[in-house]
């Protein structure tokens, strides 16, 4: 899953830290995507949480908002 390559890539996450990223990373996502546009998400998820957004709900719609906001 990307997600979680993204956060070893990141650094070191507790299991809770991980375990939210990847309930929104799995709101995010749909079966239909690219391994680009995942990747994508990813990135930009992962940007989102090292940025400070700790709040599912928050992280879920920051990380739906095209880059360059």
């Amino acid at each position: 899953m990307p997600i979680y390559k993204k956060a070893k890539e990141a650094g070191v996450f507790s299991s809770s830290d991980l375990a939210l990223l990847g309930r929104v990373f799995d709101k995010l996502k749909n079966e239909h995507q690219s391994a680009e546009r995942r990747e994508a998400l990813a990135s930009r998820l992962m940007a989102n949480y090292l940025a400070g957004l700790r709040d599912e709900d928050e992280l879920l719609t920051a990380s739906k908002l095209p880059l360059g906001r």
